[in-house]
Parts: C-alpha cells; structure tokens; sequence
C-alpha cells in the first residue's frame, strides 16, 4: 500500500541514463519507496536524433522517438515503482530568439510532451497526481487546462543563468516557471534567495546522497580498482570525484599536485573541456584521470583514498551549489577538503575542512592527511546519515502536507 494519497509525474532535465549522477533522478528513486513516480524523459529533439541516432541512448529508444510506443520501461529492479518514460521527438528551438516563432514551436513541443504524459495517465490509471518540473523551465508553459495536477512544484537544482546552453531561454522561463507553481523547491540558500524575488512560496530543500550505496567504503572489503593497483601502496591518493568541468580551480589542481609530489591526484570523472590541458594537469607524472565511472562504482575507489576535495571556483557559477559529493564523501568515511565557494557548504565547517585560499587548502590536505582514526570515520558517517534521499523524500512529503 502506498504511503503518498497521490502519484508523481517528474519532467526532469537530466535523463535517467544521463552520464552524470543528479539530483532529480536521485529524488524520484527516493519517493518511489513511498509511492508511483513516472519520471518523464527531458525529450530528444530530432537534431539530437539525427546527429546520435548510433549512441545507446538514442538507439534504444527508437521505437518510442519516433513512434511513440515502448514508452515505458523500469529502470532498475530495485525501484519497481519507478517508471521512466519517453516522449517522441521535438523540435530544436533553442537557437531561435525569444518571439512569436519561438512560441508557437514551443507550443507544438509541449503538446507532444503533453501527449507523453496523457499515455502514461491513461496506461497507469492515475486518478489524481502531483506535477514536479524538475529544472526543465523548458517545456510545461503551453501544457494544457486538461492537465490537472493536484499541485505543481518547480524544483530549482542550480543557477540556470549560469548555464551556457540552457540560460538563452531558461533564465526567463524559470521565473515564469517560479510564479505559476503552487511551490518552488531549491537545493541551496542562495537559490532561495534569488527564487524568493518571484515567488513567496518557495522552500529549501537540499541535496543528500545514497549513504548506504557509499557506506560500502567502510563496511565492506572492495575489490581494488585497476587504477588504484598501479599506485604504489606507500602513496598518499587525494581524489576528486565528479564532473571536470569549468567549475574547478585549475590552478589549485596544479598546486596540489606539485605540492604533494610523493602523493597521487586522482581525478575521477567524465571530461567536459580542456580546460585542464590548458592549465597543464594533463602533463604531471602523479596525477592520474580516470574517465567516467558510474556511481555504484565509487565506493571502490573512495575505500583506498586517503583525502577527498571539492576545488571548486569562488564565483557566481557556484554560490549556488550544494554538491551531491560532499555527502558522499562523508558516508564513504573520507575526510573532505573543500573551498569555500558557497554558504551551504560552509555550514559543513564542523565536519569538513573549509578552506578560504590556495595556501589554507593546501595546509587543510595536510590536517586531513592526519585525520583518519576510527573515530573520525564514525563521526564523518553519522554526520552523512542524516542527509540520505531517503529523509529527503521524507522532508518532501511533509512539504506537500
């Protein structure tokens, strides 16, 4: 029997099988143990369709895109209550400026998004269902007065302004998306902030993590990774996880990895620029890039860690975030050296080490090279547990109560 009076229908921007971990897909994982959730496919366009149409994601969806049938499927076994679904193409309209033209394709999508989610009503049976636009402004304004959701919540997950791609027309359609939900869900204070000027009713809701998935670096004897057998066992590993991307200090990078020369920087995650060949971290002996892994894997890698850093920018690009990694981290047991490039991960100075410039990084390594007693494990695992998707989908019941 389910514990939600109602189903969820998500229209995320990150897709399901998308190469990063995310938000949106962690929190529909979460609230289905308390109920249905149909996590409806950020859609391909048909200039995604055409210039893909060979990469997996694309390919084992074809029947769906371009026909609309095999539109739902289970993800993974261990969410039977979660069904993703796919809609059929759209229309590529992002180049297009803001306009008549712009609206009128606009429209035509979301009649085709709007159609996805009439099937998955009628298949399912949904009698009465709550609306969650998670970070997806995009599609939803021209939806329907057919379409009635027992209420509609936005979910803001980062600065959209910020964005390169998305920030063309989702800065303005995410306002418009703010004033017309019933609530608006953010996952950092500054995003409350910038939220709270085009709506009263808007809530905090932070990032959490899969402790128990990460909880295995302590709990259990991991296989080593291949890439960790090749570091000699006397190195010190001080590891980055996650997107390499033009929200890390490059410059810090370099500093670390000279800085510890008898220690290896281990960067695991996939490439999203060069910015790191620019900077010349390609080009030092002990720093080692890994490529993409997923996130079960993780765990594997942080058990033989030693340190754990966030070398995030200081800028306006991420004042907004509350990374997933830092709870993830913790649960793995890690001590975490961060820079201190938001206010929410600030408020995790009394269990990580927030460093306010190169050189107090550098020396915050140091400390946390120190602090790996059983003890400090314990306390950094108990401090994770209460930040699990779990007592998040929780926090988010209570909200809609």
């Amino acid at each position: 029997m389910s514990s939600m009076e109602f189903d969820i229908i998500m229209l995320a921007l990150p897709r399901w099988d998308g190469q990063y971990s995310s938000t949106s897909y962690s929190m529909a994982k979460a609230l289905s143990m308390h109920g249905r959730v149909f996590y409806i496919d950020n859609p391909f366009t048909y200039k995604d369709y055409f210039s893909g149409r060979n990469k997996e994601q694309i390919s084992k969806r074809k029947s769906a895109l371009r026909n609309g049938k095999n539109i739902f499927i289970i993800p993974d076994a261990k969410y039977p209550n979660l069904v993703a679904v796919t809609p059929k193409l759209t229309w590529p309209i992002n180049w297009l400026p803001p306009g008549v033209i712009y609206n009128t394709i606009s429209k035509v999508n979301d009649a085709i998004v709007e159609e996805c989610i009439n099937q998955t009503i009628d298949t399912y049976n949904i009698k009465k269902y709550l609306f969650i636009n998670s970070f997806n402004p995009l599609y939803g304004r021209f939806f329907s007065k057919r379409l009635k959701p027992y209420k509609t919540i936005y979910h803001s997950v980062d600065d959209i302004s910020k964005s390169a791609y998305v920030s063309k027309h989702g800065t303005r359609l995410e306002n418009e998306a703010v004033k017309n939900a019933d609530v608006t869900l953010v996952t950092s204070m500054e995003l409350k902030r910038l939220k709270s000027h085009h709506s009263a009713n808007v809530i905090y809701l932070p990032n959490a993590a899969d402790v128990a998935l990460f909880n295995r670096a302590v709990e259990e004897d991991l296989p080593i990774p291949a890439e960790i057998k090749k570091i000699s066992p006397d190195k010190k590993i001080i590891c980055y996880t996650g997107n390499i991307c033009h929200r890390l200090d490059y410059e810090l990078l370099v500093k670390i990895a000279n800085n510890y020369k008898d220690a290896v920087l281990l960067m695991i995650g996939p490439i999203a620029n060069d910015n790191y060949k620019k900077a010349g971290l390609d080009t030092l002996t002990n720093v080692v890039f890994t490529g993409k892994k997923s996130l079960e894997e993780l765990p594997a890698y942080l058990k033989y860690v030693h340190c754990c850093i966030i070398p995030f920018l200081c800028i306006p690009l991420t004042k907004s975030i509350y990374p997933l990694k830092i709870n993830e981290y913790l649960s793995a047991g890690k001590p975490v050296v961060t820079t201190n490039f938001s206010e929410d991960i600030a408020n995790f100075s009394d269990i990580a080490l927030v460093s306010n410039d190169h050189d107090e990084f550098l020396q915050n390594i140091d400390k946390s090279l120190l602090m790996n007693s059983v003890d400090d494990i314990q306390q950094r695992v108990k401090y994770a547990a209460g930040n699990n998707w779990q007592a998040r989908a929780e926090q988010f019941l209570e909200i809609v109560k």
